[in-house]
């Protein structure tokens, strides 16, 4: 079942709020591909890619040692598997849109972020 699209954005930005990862990482099934032009940075693959719950959360473990990270949620916008969210970042100053698609479970299985 999909989760309603306004529900899930605030409980999103509410985990990386309280800095979070595991609360942040419920929403995510164990298949997630992640694409960030961020991740790179962490991650050293240039293609942005990071596959797997496991590999997400290293990713995460390390992005949220960033000291005052915070969101700001500025719209959601509902599509027929999906939400996009956008939001500002503290840690870049500019606003952002994170792409989430569900599957059957409800769970995130693909998700892609970009930036202003």
């Amino acid at each position: 079942m999909r989760p309603e699209p306004q529900a899930f954005a605030e409980a999103w930005v509410a985990a990386w709020n309280a800095h979070d990862l595991e609360a942040v990482l419920s929403h995510y099934a164990d298949d997630i591909v992640f694409v960030s032009p961020n991740s790179t940075r962490y991650t050293g693959d240039p293609t942005g890619r990071v596959e797997g719950k496991a590999a997400l959360r290293d990713y995460w473990a390390k992005a949220l040692t960033v000291a005052g990270l915070a969101f700001t949620l500025r719209g959601v916008y509902a599509g027929p598997d999906g939400v996009a969210i956008r939001y500002f970042s503290s840690r870049t100053g500019a606003e952002a849109v994170e792409v989430v698609r569900f599957g059957a479970d409800g769970l995130v299985h693909d998700s892609a972020a970009y930036y202003e």
